[in-house]
């Protein structure tokens, strides 16, 4: 009885041992004859859009750790220095037509300058490890910026004021596929009113006119196409930047013992001299230009243009380049070579005694 009682028990658990864990799913037998259907093939990749015949994508190409460089010249033409510098070239007339001895020859500043005004800057491009397109901008004045930028020179991150427009005339390039006689925008502020306050007052009208245009794709060396464009951008404003009101402190105040100095803005009377009219001003910027870019290669073949400001009253404030008349022309920086370390001279001998 005891052999037949563990001779249970072992066949019981040797069953439990073998026995499936609940809920498993078992496949269910496909009926025979079935044809047995066909795997699905993953979804094809949405292609791109095609580029419509007779146009060109512009684009920067650039290699990792192959940077690009690229020097902005800046040359104020002082024929066309604005009024601020006729005063000067007057009385030099003046004198020459006198006879007075002329004094000694000074260099003089860009017009309308109060700070050395920056007139060549080196744009570095570089692609990093990461895919993240870098610009360094080093101005011959000031300290040098950072910036990021897309694939087409859009300014991403970084840089403010005129070191902002001039990367842009220079950087930047259509979004889209262009032919020949197509034109687009610059994401260029050349003018920021709202830079003068909350006291000035904008005139109605005004302008505001970006246009670059592809005028011509035309073969080069090597298979190379070569893309000119032209640049035709301007911005105008006017208004009148009012008085600043008067506060508390430069209002006249009389006391006495044992009475209170009542509100003197609430209860002045009505000033017996007029106020102060509002100083009329205004800027007006125009840029124009023309440049060659290899289609292939992703590179500026060449660049120049012409800059123009000019202010009417104290409006500097909203403008976002260089005040004045300036030559501008890019051209490419080769890598800097290595110097050669010159050799030592060789010793002289020293004659016998």
């Amino acid at each position: 009885m005891k052999r037949s009682l563990s001779g249970l028990l072992v066949a019981l658990a040797f069953t439990a041992c073998k026995q499936e864990p609940p809920g498993k799913l078992e496949p269910i037998p496909r009926p025979p004859g079935a044809v047995e259907a066909a795997p699905e093939e993953p979804a094809p990749a949405p292609a791109a859009p095609a580029i419509p015949k007779d146009a060109v994508v512009l684009r920067w190409k650039l290699a990792e750790g192959t940077p690009v460089s690229f020097r902005l010249d800046l040359a104020l033409d002082r024929n066309a220095a604005g009024p601020e510098a006729a005063p000067a070239a007057k009385a030099a007339k003046a004198d020459k037509k006198k006879g007075a001895k002329a004094a000694p020859a000074e260099p003089q500043a860009p017009a309308a300058a109060n700070a050395p005004v920056p007139t060549a800057y080196t744009y570095v491009l570089q692609l990093d490890k990461s895919g993240e397109r870098q610009l360094h901008v080093t101005p011959n004045h000031g300290a040098p910026e950072d910036a990021t930028f897309s694939d087409r020179g859009f300014i991403i991150d970084g840089l403010q004021g005129p070191a902002r427009n001039l990367a842009t005339l220079v950087l930047e390039l259509p979004r889209d596929p262009v032919r020949p006689g197509d034109t687009w925008p610059l994401g260029a502020e050349l003018t920021t009113p709202d830079a003068l306050g909350t006291l000035f007052r904008r005139a109605p009208g005004g302008e505001r006119h970006h246009r670059v245009k592809l005028v011509s794709v035309t073969p080069g060396d090597n298979g190379e196409q070569v893309a000119t464009l032209e640049y035709d951008l301007q911005e105008q404003f006017a208004g009148t930047l009012s008085p600043p009101r008067p506060s508390l402190k430069d209002l006249p105040k009389e006391s006495t013992e044992g009475t209170e100095v009542p509100d003197a803005l609430a209860d002045a009377p009505p000033p017996s001299t007029p106020q102060p009219a509002g100083t009329e001003l205004g800027a007006t910027v125009k840029v124009t230009g023309k440049g060659e870019f290899l289609v292939n290669a992703g590179q500026w073949r060449s660049w120049s243009g012409t800059l123009s400001t000019t202010l009417n009253g104290p409006a500097r404030p909203a403008v976002n380049l260089p005040v004045g008349t300036w030559q501008a022309r890019l051209t490419p920086v080769s890598a800097p070579q290595a110097q050669e370390t010159p050799a030592a001279p060789a010793p002289t001998a020293t004659p016998a005694p």
